[in-house]
C-alpha cells in the first residue's frame, strides 16, 4: 500500500512542477521572444498555472505548491506540523526540476529563466513581496478554510489574485509571493545575491495573515474542513 504521504508529495513536487515551468516559462519565452508575451501576458500565464494546478492536484495533496502558504497553513493549525518539512522539500524539489528544464531548453538563460530579481531599492521589493503574499494567504484563507469553497472557486480566487499581482507587481520585485518559484530558476542561473528577499518576505507576509483569518473565521462550531478529499489539509 502506498505511504499515507507519498501521494501528496508526489502531488505536490509535480504541481509546483508546472507551476515553475509555466509561469517561469512564460517570463523566459517573453525575453526570448522580445516581449511578445509583456507583462499581461507573463502575469496571466502564472495566474492559470496556479489554478491549473490547483485543480489537478488539490484534491491529492490541496495543491499548496508554495512553501510561503505551507507555512501558513500550518501556523492557523489547518495543516500538520510534521508535514511542513516534505511538503516544502517536495516544492523545492519540484521548483528545482522545472527550472532545470527551462535551462536544458533555453542554455543561454534569456530572461535569468524567470528568475526573481528586485528592480531598484530591495526594501522596495521586500515590502511588495510582504504585502503581495499576504493577499494571497488571506484569500485562500477566506476560501478555503473560512467559506468551504469547493476547488474551482479556490483555484479562480488564488489563481486570480496571483494573475493580477504578477501582472501589477512583477516589473518591481518579480512578484514572486512564493520562495519555491523563486528557488529553483535561482539555483539555475546562480541569482543569490537577492534570494533572502523570495525567503523571508513570503514568510511573513504569510504568517501576517493568519491573525487576521483567525479574527474573521467563523465561530468553531460551523468551521470546514478543507482536505479536498485528501488526508492533508489545504
Amino acid at each position: 500500500m502506498t505511504p499515507p504521504l507519498t501521494r501528496p508529495l508526489i502531488a505536490e513536487f509535480f504541481g509546483t512542477f508546472g507551476l515553475v515551468f509555466l509561469g517561469a516559462g512564460a517570463a523566459t519565452i517573453d525575453a526570448h521572444t522580445d516581449g511578445s508575451l509583456g507583462r499581461v501576458g507573463v502575469g496571466v500565464t502564472f495566474g492559470l498555472a496556479v489554478a491549473a494546478m490547483i485543480l489537478a492536484f488539490g484534491r491529492v495533496s490541496g495543491a499548496h505548491i508554495n512553501p510561503a502558504v505551507t507555512l501558513g497553513l500550518t501556523a492557523a493549525g489547518h495543516f500538520p506540523v510534521r508535514s511542513l518539512p516534505p511538503y516544502v522539500i517536495a516544492q523545492l524539489a519540484g521548483a528545482l526540476l522545472a527550472a532545470a528544464a527551462l535551462w536544458g531548453l533555453f542554455p543561454s538563460q534569456p530572461g535569468h529563466l524567470g528568475a526573481t530579481l528586485p528592480a531598484g531599492d530591495i526594501w522596495q521589493s521586500f515590502g511588495l513581496e510582504i504585502v503581495l503574499t499576504f493577499v494571497l494567504m488571506y484569500g485562500i484563507f477566506a476560501t478555503a478554510v473560512q467559506a468551504g469553497a469547493p476547488l474551482p472557486v479556490i483555484a479562480a480566487t488564488a489563481g486570480g489574485i496571483v494573475g493580477l499581482e504578477a501582472t501589477f507587481a512583477g516589473g518591481i520585485s518579480g512578484a514572486s509571493m512564493n520562495p519555491a518559484r523563486s528557488f529553483g530558476p535561482a539555483v539555475a542561473v546562480a541569482a543569490w545575491d537577492d534570494l533572502w528577499i523570495y525567503w523571508l518576505a513570503p514568510a511573513l507576509g504569510a504568517l501576517v495573515a493568519v491573525p487576521l483569518h483567525r479574527l474573521l473565521r467563523p465561530p468553531p462550531a460551523s468551521a470546514v474542513s478543507v482536505n479536498h478529499g485528501s488526508d492533508h489539509q489545504c
